[in-house]
């Protein structure tokens, strides 16, 4: 059987009664390290060139990280020679760490010192593996030999640092497979090497403890830290950090209530590259504590840069659903989320805390723009319809319009089998509800009370033969409807008419949109115009034009010869 599940075994849990990082809010940001340039590179078909090197690392100090991993140059020389460049270059900033990877096997380590020479600050991270599994069927060692191997390391990068006395050093150990390791046993180590570092008389330590596999669920891991922060020696002397992966799909989760259990650090990338299903990603965990309203202390608001660049180095492409990075996720076609999305921000002011159905943060903060939140398909509504014309337009529409004109929009979408853009959309407005027939086009208008209420005197058509209406009501419409049923000898009952002011940035400085039945028959038309009155009046004219038509001077003649008869 090729599918058998029978062949794994459950991870076990860490045996804690005492966890309390459940009831912990995160409130601060943790220091983060970037490594797209280390553990990022190497998990890349195609490693970066030094430009594209170059070009990351320009990114990550632009958005304001201050520790970032560039390379392994005791295993690599363009890892070497990148270290080599950004250092003779002056290239780093004065506050900004810059950490490289080594084994902890002395030749490798001397070399690492030497890729470093010159630099102002810098973090030696020295590793070794101790889980279980590759202790015993990699290395096939005993625990004291993984110790030694750790112990040894630590001693070899405390003496060459001594040998650099103008560099700014922290020294970084990683227990490698952390998650696949006894917690007992991984402290002793951690213990051992700080021993050795002697955090408590000054120099800077990281312990960084990598679920290299991520093995269990998120809260499995946040255990395990918290267990090494209660058990580990000089524990407030050295910084905790994490470098999760994604094998399980939960490395942000992960790291996230890691440092809800203690840690201090975490370790990932831009876009969450690496190693086979990824790194930590950075982007979604950075716009996950700005959600909250804690600052990240780094600025991602470029988020366009932030992908152009990333797809640019490594040759990925950013799924368009990546959390805050992709294309579509601050996109509703629904049109019930649509709907949401307008009312919510029609309400908003400017200062108000943010509160919108269905967008966890505003777009503009990623220089997003609200283009990009509502577009248009079959799956779309009324109010996602409504509110490209209020965007893009400036054009507002009242409901029964707008349940009208969705329903138009949303038979073209069927038709076409995808996206509506907003031209289309506002052609297909204007080409049903505000084409004007010239031979019902107003021409002039004239409105005055009497005693029987309005006179209204109306011109309409084109050309040298324009037609006059005059007719009588308690208003303007009730007074041009009775024009328009002597003139044509039909019946005319208004269902509904709204006029809207539209604000700057238009021709025209109102909007009216008018439903009515003629002869039993429902028609809709809209008008802009450079008053409402005119709107109104074009508009009326237009929705009987959809049932009179061209047939006018047929009725005018049949209402003569009907006057005749009599």
């Amino acid at each position: 059987m090729a599918f058998d599940h029978r062949k794994y075994v459950a991870f076990t849990p860490v045996a804690k009664t005492d966890r309390r990082w459940p009831d912990k809010v995160i409130t601060t940001a943790p220091r983060f390290c970037a490594v797209d340039l280390r553990d990022g590179n190497q998990a890349l078909v195609k490693p970066m060139s030094v430009a594209q090197k170059q070009r990351m690392f320009d990114l990550l100090v632009k958005l304001g990280f201050k520790e970032i991993e560039i390379g392994f140059p005791a295993a690599s020389q363009p890892d070497f020679d990148f270290c080599r460049k950004l250092i003779e270059e002056g290239r780093v900033p004065d506050d900004v760490h810059i950490q490289v990877l080594t084994q902890a096997r002395p030749e490798l380590i001397e070399r690492t010192y030497e890729a470093l020479k010159g630099a102002r600050k810098a973090i030696v991270h020295v590793y070794n593996s101790t889980s279980t599994v590759q202790r015993e069927q990699v290395f096939d060692m005993d625990r004291a030999g993984i110790r030694d191997i750790a112990v040894n390391g630590a001693r070899v990068v405390k003496a060459n640092a001594e040998k650099y006395p103008d560099t700014e050093w922290t020294f970084q150990y990683s227990p490698e497979s952390f998650t696949g390791t006894e917690l007992d046993y991984a402290a002793e180590v951690i213990d051992s090497v700080n021993d050795v570092w002697r955090p408590d008389q000054g120099q800077p330590v990281v312990i960084n403890l990598p679920a290299t596999v991520e093995m269990a669920t998120p809260n499995v891991f946040a255990d395990q830290i918290e267990w090494i922060c209660d058990h580990v020696r000089y524990r407030e002397h050295i910084c905790i950090s994490v470098h999760t992966h994604n094998d399980r799909g939960c490395g942000v989760a992960a790291a996230e209530l890691a440092v809800m259990a203690g840690a201090d650090r975490v370790e990932g990338t831009l876009m969450g590259n690496g190693e086979r299903t990824g790194n930590m990603d950075l982007v979604t965990m950075a716009m996950n504590l700005y959600s909250q309203g804690v600052d990240p202390k780094v600025d991602l608001s470029g988020m366009a840069e932030i992908t152009d660049v990333v797809e640019a180095c490594t040759e990925i492409s950013t799924h368009p659903r990546h959390p805050y990075a992709g294309e579509l996720v601050f996109t509703a076609f629904s049109g019930s989320h649509q709907d949401a999305i307008r009312k919510c921000l029609s309400k908003r002011k400017d200062g108000d805390a943010w509160h919108v159905a269905y967008l966890p943060i505003d777009p503009r903060d990623l220089n997003r723009r609200y283009e990009e939140v509502v577009r248009i398909n079959s799956q779309s509504g009324k109010g996602g319809v409504a509110y490209v014309l209020e965007r893009d337009y400036n054009i507002s529409l009242p409901r029964w319009l707008q349940i009208e004109f969705s329903k138009l929009v949303q038979r073209e979408a069927e038709t076409n089998g995808g996206e509506i853009d907003s031209l289309t959309i506002h052609r297909l407005f204007e080409d049903r509800y505000l084409q004007v027939n010239r031979a019902w086009e107003l021409r002039s208008y004239d409105l005055h009370r009497d005693d029987e209420g309005v006179a209204a005197t109306v011109s309409i058509g084109s050309g040298d033969s324009p037609v006059t209406l005059e007719g009588h009501g308690l208003g303007a419409v009730e007074a041009v409807s009775a024009a328009l049923e002597s003139e044509y000898g039909v019946q005319l009952a208004v269902e509904a008419y709204d006029e809207f002011a539209l604000g700057e940035g238009t021709n025209a400085n109102a909007l009216a949109c008018i439903r009515v039945t003629v002869n039993g028959q429902h028609c809709s038309a809209a008008a802009l115009a450079e008053d409402t009155t005119s709107a109104t009046l074009q508009a009326l004219f237009s929705a009987v034009s959809q049932v009179v038509g061209e047939a006018r001077q047929q009725g005018a003649v049949s209402k003569a010869a009907a006057e005749a008869g009599a």
